[in-house]
Parts: C-alpha cells; sequence; structure tokens
C-alpha cells in the first residue's frame, strides 16, 4: 500500500479532553488506511493558523479535532495559504454548531472512520474584511459570551454555559446604530442581535437561521434584532430565538451572497465563537464550495 500523508491537528483542551482518551485508537485508524502521520496539539490560540499556513504542499489530508474555534483556524490557515485538499473534523468542542449542521458523527471513533469512507463535500465560508470565518459572524446580545465564558464552565455545562452568562446581563444590553447594504436590501436602524451564518445550529440550538439553509448555495443567512422597546419584548425575543419563531416586526432575515455593515463607534464581533475585533466597516462576503470537508 503505498504511504498517503496525513497531518492531524487538535486542540488538547477543547470540550473535557476527551480526545485523549481515543488518540491512539483514532490514529490507528488513518494507519491502517496507509497514512503516514504526523501529529500536533495546538498550544495556544491562533497556533493553528501558523501551522497550517505553512504546511507542506505534500499532505493528502488534514484532520482537526476540537471546537468550533479550533476549525475556523484550520480553515483559515488553508485560505490564507491556498491549500486546496480535503479536511477532516472530528468534533471535540462543547457545542459543535459546525459538526451538527454537517452531519457530522460525534462519536469520535466512528467520525475517524467516516473521515476515510467518507465523501468530500464542497463548503461555503466567509471572508470578514481581511479575515476568514466557517460558519457565523455575529455581533451584539451574547456574542461575547463564548470568548469570555472560562473553558473550565464550558466543559461542564456546554452551550447552556453561554446562556447562563449571558443572563447575568440582559439588563445592559447594548444596542448599535447600523446602516446595512447587501444586493437585496438598504437599512438603517439600531439593533441589539445581528448574524451572518452557514449553519443550521447556532450556540446549540437548531433552526434559528431559516428554513432551507443550504451549506454550499453561495449565500449566507442574515438574522437582524432591532432594538425592543421595553423588558417584555426582549424576553419575548429571547424567547422567539430558542423556539426558532421568527417575529417579522422586531427581525430582519434574508438571505444574501454579501453584505456590508457600517456604523460610527467600534462594535465587537465574534468568528465562529472566538473574538472578531471591533470594527466599523465590515465587508462580509461568500466564498462558495471553497473547502471539502469530509463527511458521511
Amino acid at each position: 500500500m503505498v504511504s498517503k500523508k496525513l497531518y492531524f491537528i487538535y486542540n488538547p483542551l477543547a470540550g473535557k479532553g476527551q480526545l485523549k482518551n481515543h488518540l491512539m485508537e483514532i490514529l490507528g485508524i488513518f494507519s491502517r488506511a496507509g497514512y503516514d502521520i504526523t501529529v500536533y496539539p495546538t498550544k495556544c490560540q491562533g497556533d493553528a493558523i501558523l501551522k497550517i499556513r505553512e504546511l507542506s504542499k505534500e499532505y493528502s489530508l488534514i484532520v482537526c479535532s476540537g471546537g468550533d474555534g479550533t476549525l475556523d483556524e484550520v480553515v483559515t490557515g488553508m485560505m490564507q495559504s491556498g491549500l486546496k485538499i480535503p479536511l477532516g473534523y472530528i468534533p471535540a468542542g462543547s457545542t459543535n454548531d459546525f459538526a451538527e449542521s454537517m452531519g457530522l458523527l460525534k462519536n469520535m471513533k466512528k467520525a475517524a472512520k467516516t473521515i476515510i469512507t467518507g465523501k468530500n463535500y464542497a463548503c461555503d465560508v466567509g471572508s470578514f474584511n481581511d479575515d476568514i470565518f466557517v460558519y457565523i459572524a455575529a455581533f451584539g446580545l451574547f456574542t461575547d459570551v463564548a470568548y469570555n465564558t472560562r473553558q473550565e464552565m464550558k466543559n461542564v455545562l456546554g452551550h447552556m454555559a453561554y446562556l447562563l452568562e449571558g443572563m447575568k446581563r440582559l439588563s445592559t444590553v447594548s444596542s448599535y446604530q447600523l446602516k446595512i447594504t447587501c444586493d437585496e436590501y438598504e437599512i438603517e436602524d439600531e439593533f441589539i442581535f445581528g448574524m451572518v451564518t452557514n449553519s443550521i445550529s447556532v450556540g446549540g440550538f437548531k433552526r434559528i437561521t431559516g428554513k432551507n439553509v443550504e451549506l454550499n448555495d453561495g449565500l449566507f443567512e442574515v438574522t437582524l434584532i432591532k432594538r425592543p422597546k421595553n423588558p417584555i419584548e426582549l424576553n419575548n425575543l429571547i424567547s422567539a430565538m430558542v423556539i426558532a419563531d421568527i417575529d417579522s416586526n422586531l427581525m430582519y432575515c434574508f438571505k444574501t451572497r454579501k453584505i456590508e455593515f457600517s456604523s460610527m463607534v467600534k462594535i465587537p464581533w465574534t468568528l465562529d465563537g472566538e473574538f472578531g475585533g471591533e470594527h466599523t466597516q465590515v465587508e462580509v462576503e461568500n466564498i462558495q464550495k471553497a473547502i471539502e470537508i469530509k463527511r458521511p
């Protein structure tokens, strides 16, 4: 059997650190499939971007394991270097929205076998100014919770940790005056939340990004929530998001290929659950079928 080169990169702190219990079995699956394997555990935030960006073109497959943030870094490194090889993903985070949307298996050993036997799926990704995201760019209500919640709390509670952390600050919800432009709309309003997504699941909740979501159609789903007039409307909004009930009086929901956000003040954004910087001008564009992901 001719040996092929596989680069396995993983976050040892993701989730409950359960990957270490299955690591040798997973590597055995890849080895028996004829792969010569290089293993690299990430050391800090941003490490995966640098390692993948410098990766030799001799590799025929990349496999990453961790949460959505780890996946984001690996895809960012691939896009920045122009690396065009298939990517396998073994979800090991606390929420794993992208894996849920892609129908990837939660069992790590089965997920590894799927990477060997599965099909390549050409998936859209997004550009965000000079950055890259896999499935969500968002601002406002709750969006800073993911990167301000301790890893230990995420490990124990999963996506409920984000909600519990966010509930502490409902009385101090910020709003932002924005001008939003895309092919379909031009909007000026005050918003407490906005997300541009290519996902079926966000924060562990399904179907809050809209109906008929396709991950390779070249379109993002956009959800924008206007500032409520009173606490009752705010609570109704949160309940509506949980049960995926869209209130057109308080929300804008539409699909688009490209969208621009403009504000007078800097707004903090999150990309795939990690801090994406503070910006007054943001341009988001769909890069259709940019990455090939292994899926069942």
